[in-house]
């Protein structure tokens, strides 16, 4: 975050970008021993054709030449193209490198926005008619928004506290979250990833703000994940659970969004049809049924 409350740090990004490539892997001499690892940002400047002065303007967040409170998004598509490929992003780091660099064009009028994310009629009752898979639904931070009886029944979203109901407090605040995700460290570098995107479309978002302070605070890996700038879309994958009622749960789920709202985002659990985690879910809905009779 830097001195006017900015979450996006581009700085900070493209060093972190620059150091992943060794000179050698691009065709230019290593020069003995460096300084700090990778690349110079005379050699990006160098290898995407622009200026020094230039790129150094870029990492500072001055890239159209005001300041990186007054951006009026004057970098071209070209220059961006230039240094996505010199430091080898891929399809969503050069998204997020665009937002970061170019904050009026891609800042949401959504930046101030208080918590009362609302969740439509009609989403609701999707969510009702998922009987066969967890789904929920997430806004702006992660925050957990909505969610279906078998979703609730997997990870207990009724149960707590309306401000803990959100993804990245829970993985990182929430010590129970180490038993539910055996592979906690995966989970915990993919919910900060996905953070990650947020705060580059919403870089002035008070209440994001707050968020990356208290989960700062409160977990070291949080600031070593958050400090790394890796940036990742929440779109399709797998995660494994370990239930306390029915045992081991493994569970692709895919991310949708949702149509005509900006910040939201539908998850669905798939379980492989006939495997025990189908099985074991149907356990769990019968359990939890059984929980409200």
């Amino acid at each position: 975050m830097d001195e006017h409350g900015d979450l996006s740090g581009i700085g900070d990004f493209l060093r972190s970008r620059r150091a992943r490539i060794q000179p050698e892997e691009v065709g230019l001499p290593g020069h003995g021993r460096r300084r700090v690892p990778g690349l110079r940002r005379e050699e990006v400047a160098q290898l995407a054709g622009v200026s020094v002065d230039y790129y150094i303007r870029l990492e500072q967040g001055r890239g159209s030449g005001g300041t990186s409170r007054t951006n009026s998004g004057g970098v071209s598509d070209a220059v961006l193209d230039a240094v996505a490929r010199v430091l080898r992003l891929d399809e969503t780091e050069q998204a997020y490198l665009r937002s970061v660099a170019r904050p009026a064009r891609t800042r949401r009028r959504t930046d101030g926005a208080g918590p009362g994310q609302r969740v439509r009629p009609g989403l609701r009752l999707l969510l009702d008619t998922i009987e066969k898979a967890p789904a929920f639904v997430l806004g702006r931070r992660m925050d957990v928004l909505a969610w279906n009886a078998l979703g609730d029944a997997v990870v207990g979203f009724s149960a707590m506290a309306p401000e803990e109901r959100n993804m990245p407090r829970q993985v990182f605040l929430n010590p129970a979250a180490r038993e539910l995700y055996p592979e906690w460290r995966a989970v915990a570098a993919e919910t900060v990833a996905h953070l990650r995107l947020d705060a580059g479309l919403h870089p002035r978002d008070p209440q994001l703000a707050v968020l990356v302070g208290e989960l700062s605070l409160g977990s070291e890996e949080f600031r070593r994940l958050w400090a790394d700038h890796q940036v990742k879309e929440k779109t399709h994958g797998a995660k494994r659970l370990l239930h306390p009622v029915v045992g081991e749960l493994v569970m692709p789920y895919e991310t949708l969004s949702v149509s005509g709202e900006q910040d939201q985002v539908l998850v669905v659990y798939t379980p492989q049809p006939g495997s025990p985690t189908e099985e074991r879910l149907r356990v769990l809905a019968s359990w939890a049924a059984d929980r409200v009779s």
